[in-house]
């Protein structure tokens, strides 16, 4: 089969899960031998752009025409059998849809978040669920600021997601939704339901699994207040203040919090800040994990690191709301705390640490859970079969893979 992937990359100082699973999808199927091409765009190259250039990025979100024709030509030109659609923001635009109107190939998109329904794609705001947008217009999002604080930066979002919502329904076979709980909260916006089809993401196997019992917990994302890290301090210090879980903690990653977690964990013997880690770090760090910690305060719509860890024998503490319902069977492979709630966290947390063997078990059935449905050749099967779907014409099941 012959793929064009078409991803705008995220910049590249800070992690990006999104990246990853592109990286990972495009390594997947030249290793089944299919052809991959790629086009993108960098948000890393926005730096290197005159002052008029910059200030003209906003203009393009909505439509970029020059992408349209790049990528029409290069359809014509090397006829691919299907499109894989991934990030358009902010360079490349929903014009890629155009080209392959134009040049008569089919489109497949994955949806990594909820841009389709939220301007920021969070479904959050303020640090709590919202869903003033869903169903409705933007203009909520543009009143509130909620991309980066700020309406104006808001606005090229809301204006795309208004005049393109359109477009994507009618010029995408088949989405891919990376959750159920993704999907269901799509369908409930109104999107085609016959056209939303649930694949998770998969993981490769790290080569790394845990031998022991672990040596800490492990906190591995962004430092963001969406990704639960001001509740995980929190709570952190609750358990710290009766005596502790046992073992230390530890927080890898960079974000907008970096400087507050840094100094939250300057001179603590129970917490350890380790910075951003390179990805063999970070599947050495895992495998060496009491268990993973994802407290997310927004709905995630898959949680890559929660799947790393059961790929790795770990079981997880998770938020117990979006696709970590899904991704994380509460008592046998981890642990679901209520979300957004301090005392629950801080129970799982001692929960987890409080039972070598039964963490032992749990960290069993997170590694069977990993083979059954997130390894890399359930992946390939399960992607390859949307393609062809896609290229048929046909839906094929409404809900997809579960």
């Amino acid at each position: 089969m012959h793929v064009l992937v078409v991803h705008n990359r995220y910049a590249s100082a800070q992690p990006s899960g999104e990246n990853t699973v592109v990286d990972q999808e495009v390594a997947l199927l030249r290793e089944g031998g299919h052809r991959v091409e790629v086009f993108e765009r960098r948000s890393d190259d926005i730096a290197a752009r005159s002052l008029p250039g910059k200030a003209a990025v906003p203009l393009l979100v909505p439509w970029n025409p020059a992408v349209r024709r790049e990528l029409a030509a290069r359809l014509r030109a090397g006829r691919p059998d299907v499109v894989h659609v991934h990030n358009v923001f902010p360079l490349l635009s929903p014009a890629v849809l155009a080209a392959c109107a134009d040049a008569g190939v089919p489109a497949v998109a994955t949806l990594h978040n909820y841009t389709q329904v939220c301007p920021p794609g969070t479904l959050q705001r303020d640090g709590r669920p919202c869903a003033e947008c869903v169903g409705s217009t933007p203009l909520p999002a543009v009143r509130h600021g909620c991309y980066r604080g700020s309406r104006l930066a808001t606005v090229p979002l809301a204006v795309s997601l208004s005049v393109n919502r359109r477009r994507w329904w009618s010029g995408v076979r088949r989405f891919l939704c990376i959750s159920a709980a993704q999907r269901d909260v799509l369908v409930r916006s109104g999107m085609p339901s016959e056209r939303l089809a649930v694949k998770h993401n998969f993981v490769p196997d790290p080569q790394a699994r845990r031998t022991g019992a672990g040596e800490h917990l492990l906190y591995l994302g962004r430092l963001s207040e969406t990704k639960g890290v001001r509740l995980l301090m929190a709570a952190w210090d609750e358990a710290a203040a009766s005596g502790g879980v046992g073992v230390p903690l530890v927080i890898a990653g960079t974000g907008p919090l970096q400087g507050e977690v840094t100094a939250w964990a300057a001179g603590r013997d129970d917490v350890r800040y380790v910075g951003l880690l390179d990805p063999d770090q970070c599947r050495r760090t895992i495998a060496r994990s009491v268990a993973v910690v994802a407290p997310s305060t927004w709905l995630e719509a898959f949680g890559l690191v929660v799947v790393e860890a059961m790929a790795a024998g770990v079981p997880v503490v998770a938020a117990g709301h979006g696709a970590f319902v899904e991704l994380v069977e509460d008592g046998t492979t981890g642990l679901l705390h209520q979300p957004g709630d301090t005392a629950s966290l801080v129970s799982s947390l001692r929960r987890i640490t409080a039972d070598p063997a039964r963490n032992r078990e749990m960290g069993g059935a997170a590694r069977r859970r990993y083979e059954q449905d997130f390894s890399p050749s359930v992946g390939l099967e399960r992607l390859v079969d949307e393609y062809r779907t896609a290229i048929s014409g046909g839906h094929g099941p409404m809900g997809g893979h579960r």
